[in-house]
């Protein structure tokens, strides 16, 4: 069995965010900040990444740059633009991506009259499409069903849902579930290999229903684990 790595280790990751001016990048780079990584908000405008930061509060553990930047200086980098530029700036930044943890977090959906729906993925899902763009780098699954407003609500202080976390490398995969239970009420659980993230990814349409019809924030929770 794989040992999870110890909270000084972890300490020491510092986290790139990949198109992480939007709301759900903000939010992950504000908590995982407040859990003590340095975390570096990437974005293609350096003014509108530093201009995040701030806007985050005076947290010193916080900063933006150019995505290339992010890739560059970080020990492990989530994604986390829109579904629309993730193949190309995944592909622009391969060099820079090498030999590193990804964690995909992007959901492919899009929203007509009638709500969301899951857009069908050519690889099969969006970690599978980033799988295929990176070969050099180590694809991990991982934060698809995570509120935004409540990652950045700071009446929210513990973030009450499980985060599933898919990948073919047991050790990644144990170090994503490991920082994901660094948020306070957050807990990351395996949720199978790279190619059952396409249901998982998906799955964040029937949310955006859920939480459409009952004005709610609703993650999930396993049962029995």
């Amino acid at each position: 069995m794989t040992d999870r790595p110890s909270n000084t280790e972890l300490s020491r990751l510092v986290i790139g965010l990949l198109g992480g001016t939007g709301d759900q990048g903000r939010g992950l780079a504000r908590r995982l900040s407040m859990a003590g990584h340095r975390v570096i908000i990437g974005s293609r405008d350096a003014h509108r990444a530093q201009a995040a930061a701030i806007d985050l509060g005076a947290n010193p553990l916080l900063s933006g740059g150019l995505n290339h930047e992010a890739a560059s200086q970080a020990d492990l980098v989530i994604a986390a633009m829109p579904w629309e530029g993730h193949r190309d700036l995944l592909a622009a930044l391969a060099e820079q991506l090498a030999g590193k943890v990804v964690v995909d977090c992007v959901n492919p959906i899009a929203f007509d009259a009638h709500g969301a729906y899951p857009l069908a993925v050519p690889e099969g899902s969006a970690a599978q499409q980033a799988a295929a763009l990176l070969p050099a780098s180590t694809i991990v699954g991982a934060f698809h069903h995570v509120s935004a407003t409540l990652l950045l609500d700071q009446d929210v202080h513990s973030v009450d849902l499980d985060v599933l976390v898919l990948g073919d490398d047991r050790a990644a995969t144990d170090l994503v579930a490991a920082i994901a239970g660094q948020i306070p009420g957050m807990r990351g659980v395996y949720g199978g290999r790279l190619r059952n993230c396409g249901q998982v990814e998906a799955l964040t349409a029937n949310l955006v229903s859920i939480n459409r019809r009952y004005r709610a924030h609703a993650g999930l929770r396993i049962t029995d684990v």
